[in-house]
């Protein structure tokens, strides 16, 4: 097997063994990415001599010893740039390193690259990154999803073994799904968000992106957990994950909620989620119908609440105290003017302006305050759920991957692909993505998700289900 497609556990088991060396893995994962990623484009840095100084002095008796996790260029590692992909925070060195960051450390791990995302994570493609387009492994005519998505097309092309990315309405499940790797969101208040860049304070939450399910109940181990730094953390008991992963999910009772099988939804999908949901009957589930009836109005609620939040977070982003700052203002408006319409793309621009409207005089209680209340319908909606059974199975993605610029000029097709992903986030509760098998078109075989969903800080129960149905398929 190839050191580039190894698991993180298989990695951390042959280090530990001596079969191999933290260098040698830096050396392979580089060696990979100098070869493909012209073509990929995951990376939008890469420092791989300071990574390899420190595989040289790692210390693999630690959780992660030795392991390069690659880190979506949205969260601080102190030393390198950080600028969510977005030219107005061009010149940006991150000063210090984000909580997530300095618990990787600790663990032994090496962050290694900074991976392409939507501008500011405002987007499910990663077509709106101000850097470059970044390609589907599977199918480089065709996008891999975002705004993790260059978390996950370093994944799945072999150039990193895990990495980190932040989901505010579906960012890491959704590119899970299209590029077949695992992706999982924290309740929030889970992981710490401090040194993220913010887009949706309310919303956003870090999360791994891995080869395994096993792989990522090891990551999250380590970024779980209270930091008083960041206001939103919850100090709520951090399981042991790993240990409860082959507990199976004979006697638990899984929802399907008849309002993820739409019309609309890719028939293949259907197919390939409906045959993981037969595979987790056959394991031993009670498999139960149920609603989730204000399903209809979360992609709304949701880009009424995070583009609300948005246009205040990027007020700061400002060029006085750092990233691009425009020439020749006369005054401090047309300075902030330029700035801002320089340094902004399309679509975050778009989103400013939209959520700047709903908050504004005479439109926030018809649009803002409205999305609020339908959030906590929405959050009603699964608490009455979980009520009667265990976790809810349904797709990750209404289609597979779709081809790059298909959908550039109708954003509206755009949001609708979160269709499945958002209400999670608005709920705080965690989800998870796996891959369940591919569907074929014009020649090649697209991955395809399953999303398993659970009650808010029970991510051993989340992890225990999906790694039940990992091992029943061999789905690696």
């Amino acid at each position: 097997m190839e050191l580039n497609t190894l698991t993180l556990t298989e990695a951390r088991q042959k280090i530990r063994a001596g079969e191999l060396s933290p260098v040698a893995l830096i050396d392979a994962i580089n060696d990979t990415a100098n070869r493909v990623d012209e073509k990929i484009g995951g990376y939008v840095f890469r420092d791989y001599e300071n990574a390899r100084a420190q595989a040289a002095q790692a210390d693999i008796q630690l959780p992660l010893g030795g392991i390069p996790i690659a880190i979506k260029d949205a969260i601080n590692v102190k030393g390198e740039p950080c600028t969510a992909a977005s030219k107005v925070l061009e010149g940006y060195i991150a000063p210090y390193d984000a909580t997530v960051i300095s618990k990787l450390r600790a663990a032994g791990a090496i962050p290694f690259g900074r991976t392409n995302m939507d501008e500011l994570a405002m987007g499910s493609t990663t077509e709106t990154s101000a850097i470059q387009i970044t390609r589907n492994p599977h199918d480089t005519e065709r996008i891999p999803g975002g705004s993790s998505g260059g978390s996950a097309a370093v994944i799945a092309g072999g150039e990193a073994l895990a990495a980190l990315g932040s989901d505010t309405g579906g960012s890491i499940r959704q590119p899970a799904a299209m590029c077949g790797c695992v992706g999982l969101k924290p309740s929030y208040g889970r992981v710490s968000r401090y040194g993220l860049a913010a887009f949706a304070s309310s919303l956003d939450q870090i999360g791994p992106m891995t080869r395994s399910v096993e792989d990522a109940a090891l990551i999250l181990q380590v970024i779980a957990g209270h930091d008083p730094l960041d206001s939103t953390s919850l100090d709520v008991p951090v399981p042991n994950y790993s240990a409860q992963l082959g507990s199976g999910v004979r006697g638990m009772k899984l929802g399907v909620p008849k309002e993820y099988f739409i019309e609309g939804l890719d028939v293949r999908v259907a197919t390939r989620v409906r045959e993981a949901i037969e595979t987790y009957r056959n394991l031993g589930a009670e498999i139960v119908e149920v609603s989730l009836p204000h399903t209809q109005y979360a992609v709304a609620s949701y880009y009424i609440i995070a583009t609300a939040e948005a246009s205040a977070n990027l007020a700061r982003l400002d060029g006085v105290r750092y990233g691009r700052r425009a020439a020749g203002g006369k005054d401090l408006a047309e300075h902030y003017s330029r700035t801002r319409g320089e340094g902004f793309g399309h679509e975050v621009k778009r989103r400013i302006i939209l959520g700047t409207y709903v908050l504004s005089s005479g439109y926030y209680d018809a649009y803002y305050l409205r999305a609020q209340k339908v959030r906590t319908l929405i959050r009603r909606d699964f608490e009455e759920a979980f009520q009667k059974v265990d976790a809810l199975i349904s797709p990750t993605i209404p289609s597979p991957a779709f081809k790059i610029g298909e959908h550039v000029k109708d954003p509206l097709q755009i949001y609708l692909t979160d269709i499945f992903t958002t209400a999670a986030n608005l709920a705080g509760i965690c989800a998870i993505s796996i891959p369940c098998g591919s569907v074929k078109e014009a020649g090649r075989q697209l991955p395809v998700g399953v999303q398993i969903l659970a009650p808010a800080f029970q991510e051993d129960r989340l992890l225990c289900i999906a790694r039940a149905y990992e091992m029943a398929t061999s789905t690696r």
